[in-house]
């Protein structure tokens, strides 16, 4: 700090003040600057991921995101619980890498949601990792679990009503309890005082609203109206929504996988 000195010589704090102000004023800037730069750059790499996302670059998404797998943010977690489980699903994955990945995609969803309790996307990935968990952990874990995955996809819905993923998820969950093989049923009652229960009809209602908000955004969607509207008896609907699924343009190979079986079920429905 430096002094000057009084007449009477008593020191007087005449030039400290004044540089310790531009020293903190210079040192805030600093951080200011430093705040934009990491806000720019956690923005780019989103942005980024997105991207790679949306171009079907699967192994170069889950490297990009690898990358960043110790930030305590839940956009980037999320994102890598989605990227970790589509590496899991790659034709080319062992068996034990791809059980390896299931259980990494698992955890990296759960830090997600733990990091932000509103962010609905970790909500959704949550579930959807939980629910590959109950292929590896048998029957009684998996219809354990139903009623968690179906709480977090309402919640994830209800943080972002206009997410068509989160309602299809969601009408899959109802068409899969309401085809239930029987001896499912019988777990299922021992293991709950109410089994879980939907119909079809709900299942379509989910379906259907996922289209609404946003059409031709899944082939599966597409597929599974057609699917569900032939359980149902609807013949004429169900060749609309399997024509629909069966000219979609595909990006990946579960698209084309997809575009085959409405083929052939269109075929059997008498769709020409």
């Amino acid at each position: 700090m430096f002094l000057s000195y009084s007449q009477s010589g008593r020191a007087a704090i005449l030039i400290g003040i004044p540089t310790l102000s531009l020293l903190g004023h210079e040192v805030y800037q600093r951080v200011q600057r430093s705040s934009v730069v990491l806000a720019l750059e956690r923005e780019e790499l989103l942005e980024q991921a997105d991207y790679l996302y949306s171009s079907a670059e699967t192994e170069k998404l889950y490297q990009l995101l690898l990358q960043h797998k110790d930030r305590d943010d839940a956009e980037f977690l999320w994102r890598l619980a989605r990227a970790t489980r589509d590496m899991s699903r790659r034709p080319d994955t062992t068996a034990d890498k791809k059980k390896q990945l299931v259980y990494e995609s698992n955890e990296c969803a759960k830090k997600a949601l733990e990091k932000d309790e509103k962010c609905f996307a970790a909500h959704k990935w949550f579930a959807i990792c939980l629910s590959d968990i109950g292929d590896y952990e048998g029957i009684k874990v998996k219809l354990g679990n139903s009623y968690i995955i179906r709480d977090h996809l309402q919640r994830a819905i209800e943080l972002n009503p206009k997410d068509a993923t989160s309602m299809h998820i969601l009408g899959i969950w109802c068409f899969s309890f309401a085809e239930l093989p029987w001896y499912q049923r019988k777990v299922a009652a021992v293991i709950f005082a109410s089994p879980p229960e939907s119909s079809y009809e709900e299942a379509l209602d989910y379906f259907l609203k996922a289209e609404a908000v946003d059409p031709n955004f899944y082939s599966k969607n597409l597929l599974m109206l057609g699917t569900t509207y032939l359980r149902m008896n609807d013949k004429e609907k169900a060749k609309m929504w399997l024509t629909k699924a069966k000219d979609y343009r595909p990006l990946t190979l579960e698209d084309q996988e997809r575009a085959r079986k409405a083929t052939i079920t269109h075929k059997k429905v008498g769709g020409k």
